[in-house]
């Protein structure tokens, strides 16, 4: 067999899981595969479904080329299809729409062939092994790992992370951050997607769970429970609102989140970076008093709800700090209470102004009486 020994191949498979870390049976499919891969070069095309099975303790390999039994007479294609006269000269008792595979011994390969077959045993063990890899860090998703700046290009940052490397794209970014070759950082393990173009570990530093678990780091009383974090809304690099609770009478939740001269906060805040504003607020089931504070540090007058909408009404002075600079503060209101918020001015009601008048008159007409009396 030119260039491609399979007997050595066989004896290798033990070998190569072993150095790999790798299932014996995940080296012998990479090697089956490309077995496959090298036959069909050699004796058909790419259309062709082949599978090849190797015989570890031989050495020997066969080839299996599956066809689709098809009725006689019509146009088809020799590669994945097999009329139903020829099939049943296979196989006697064939049927339309079964499936026929015929096997070839694996004799020889040419040298294109043979290059094939390396190069397939090479980049799926390198995919093999890189899912084993990153199958590893499974168990890391939800948490926060620290890894270092491997490659940084237009739409996504390289983390190094030690045993493997993981993406972060855009989207998970923080606003306005940079990030230099070499710098390390820590980062949110989000997912693991898995594609046609392989496996990707997706990092992140832009989500609202890199804010909670950046605080779980530093507020213990979330560990026993003794407060929560109801919910958080966040624009990475500008602002995150975050709702938190206590379940224990007494304690304050936000002084807790604070941290003594607010130390806990701002050790969130330097790693995020000192332009992103972090708003801690107390959660409420009362759903006017969550949307008060919900749009701190502006001031309410009135709250209106109707279904999942609210009608907040404010005096003209609060109406931009409600709002926020470009709609911030009530767009983040909004995500994090789940209620479409609406701002509007508070507008004196006429009638209060009207019964105004009506005491000014009768009291003037009250004095006149009084006057003419004493007359």
């Amino acid at each position: 067999m030119e260039n491609l020994d399979l007997k050595q191949m066989s004896t290798m498979v033990d070998i190569i899981a072993e150095e790999k870390g790798l299932p014996k049976e995940t080296v012998l499919n990479v090697i089956e595969q490309a077995i496959a891969a090298a036959w069909r070069k050699d004796n058909g095309d790419r259309d062709m479904n082949v599978r090849a099975v190797l015989n570890t303790k031989t050495g020997e390999a066969e080839v299996f080329v599956a066809r689709e039994v098809i009725e006689d007479d019509l146009a088809y294609n020799p590669s994945t299809e097999i009329p139903l006269k020829e099939a049943k000269s296979i196989k006697k008792d064939a049927k339309l729409g079964d499936t026929i595979e015929e096997t070839f011994k694996v004799t020889s390969f040419g040298r294109v062939a043979a290059g094939t077959a390396k190069q397939v045993v090479i980049q799926r063990l390198r995919e093999a092994e890189n899912d084993a890899v990153l199958s590893a860090y499974e168990s890391k998703i939800g948490s926060i790992v620290t890894g270092t700046v491997s490659r940084v290009e237009p739409r996504l940052v390289r983390i190094d992370l030690g045993r493997a490397t993981g993406i972060m794209p855009k989207s998970e970014q923080i606003d306005g951050e940079y990030y230099n070759v070499g710098s390390r950082i820590k980062v949110y393990v989000k997912s693991i997607e898995r594609g046609d173009r392989g496996t990707d570990l997706i990092l992140s530093r832009g989500s609202a769970e890199f804010i909670e678990c950046l605080f779980r780091q530093e507020v213990p009383e979330l560990e026993n429970n003794t407060v929560e974090i109801k919910g958080i809304a966040r624009e990475s690099g500008r602002r995150t609102k975050i709702a938190v609770t206590s379940t224990v009478p007494g304690v304050d939740p936000v002084g807790t989140f604070v941290g003594g001269r607010g130390i806990r906060v701002q050790a969130v805040m330097n790693e995020i970076g000192e332009k992103e504003k972090i708003d801690i607020i107390t959660w409420s089931d009362n759903a006017s008093e969550y949307i008060r504070e919900a749009l701190s540090p502006a001031e309410i007058i009135k709250v209106d709800i109707d279904g999942k909408k609210a009608k907040v009404f404010v005096s003209p002075e609060q109406q931009s700090i409600a709002i926020g600079k470009q709609g911030q503060n009530v767009r983040l209101a909004s995500k994090l209470t789940g209620y479409d918020i609406d701002i509007e001015l508070n507008k004196p009601t006429t009638k209060k102004k009207k019964q105004n008048v009506e005491d000014s008159l009768l009291s003037a007409i009250e004095e006149v009486g009084e006057d003419e009396a004493e007359s």
